[in-house]
């Protein structure tokens, strides 16, 4: 087939996003609209022109500071709340029929915004994007790992407010100097209230922080995990305990966690039976979408259409959506890469 009926056909084939952050997610339109309800308290330019040289980031620490900044632009719950729909608005003319979600709520707290305030926004939001356009949203609460105080605020959000889209625990930021056992307690109590642990690790650092992340947090999932591909012992213990991994290529690049798309360990993790998911972390400011991530992985991989399907499947299976909802989404894949095939 030709890249270009690749192309369609992953613009049309029904997807699950795993690891898409909400502030990262926001397009250039919002971000600019927002910038400018704050104009002259904030360094994010105004001007959608701007942004892309805004995000044009020297490494993981630049990064992590201009994602700060656009993180304090959503001060109040319109901002919040337009950038919730906005984000599900994106994903839903992706064809992303599920995903989930990763807010930091302590960075929130910190704007102004209360525990409970914060959660009645986001879920009518989700319910809102549900209702409208058919995609479902559930959320990842994340620690947002260099503060280090967040992690029981963020525990007590999750656990005192318990919104009803709240699947998963989580840990970002820097990686560098963060110990992954600190959050070890965090992660305890959250796994016993019944919530799935998704730390980030490996994704700047070496194989020890996510063994650190499987051995302290109990990691069901690993945010990134690209590191794996220099441990041989790791990749064998995450193919057999069937730990999938959320991989974010063009973000990789973006954030120089990896040379060149070229270079991307992907085919490694891949060929050691490691189960992954493609997703697309922050995609404005990366100038990607999950559908180039999909092309992206194709190449990496060699992908015809039923090898793409079968990432898209991997990311249902990997998904904390329930058996009723993977079963139909499964089958909306299967359906539609049939009715493909058969043209």
């Amino acid at each position: 087939m030709t890249t270009i009926d690749l192309t369609e056909f992953i613009a049309g084939l029904p997807k699950a996003e795993l690891h898409v952050h909400h502030v990262g997610s926001a397009s250039p339109r919002i971000v600019a609209e927002l910038a400018a309800r704050h104009e002259g308290s904030t360094i994010v330019p105004a001007d959608p022109d701007q942004l892309a040289a805004f995000f044009d980031f020297r490494d993981f620490a630049h990064f992590i500071e201009v994602y700060t900044a656009v993180v304090h632009l959503v001060r109040d719950p319109e901002d919040l709340w337009t950038l919730i729909h906005g984000v599900g608005v994106d994903l839903a003319a992706q064809n992303v029929r599920y995903a989930e979600l990763t807010v930091t709520p302590y960075i929130h707290l910190l704007n102004g915004i209360p525990d409970a305030q914060f959660c009645e926004v986001i879920e009518d939001a989700r319910r809102r994007v549900e209702a409208d356009h058919g995609t479902v949203l559930r959320w990842c609460f994340d620690i947002p790992g260099e503060i280090g105080i967040s992690g029981e605020r963020t525990l007590r959000i999750a656990l005192d407010q318990r919104p009803d889209g709240l699947v998963s625990f989580g840990l970002g930021g820097p990686e560098t100097g963060i110990s992954r056992a600190q959050f070890a307690p965090f992660f305890d109590q959250a796994r016993a209230a019944g919530l799935h642990s998704v730390p980030h690790a490996g994704e700047t650092t070496g194989p020890d922080t996510i063994w650190d992340a499987i051995n302290h947090l109990g990691a069901e999932r690993i945010g990134h995990g690209i590191s794996s591909a220099q441990d041989p012992k790791l990749l064998a213990y995450l193919a057999e305990h069937a730990i999938p991994l959320e991989i974010c290529p063009t973000s990789n690049v973006c954030t120089k966690a990896v040379p060149s798309l070229a270079e991307h360990p992907l085919p490694t993790i891949v060929a050691a039976g490691v189960p992954v998911t493609i997703n697309s972390d922050d995609p404005p400011m990366f100038g990607t979408t999950l559908n180039q991530e999909y092309a992206v992985a194709a190449q990496l991989l060699h992908l015809d259409p039923t090898g793409i399907a079968a990432l898209a499947k991997s990311a249902v299976h990997a998904s904390f959506l329930d058996p009723q909802g993977k079963s139909t989404l499964l089958h909306e894949i299967d359906t539609y890469t049939n009715q493909w095939l058969s043209l």
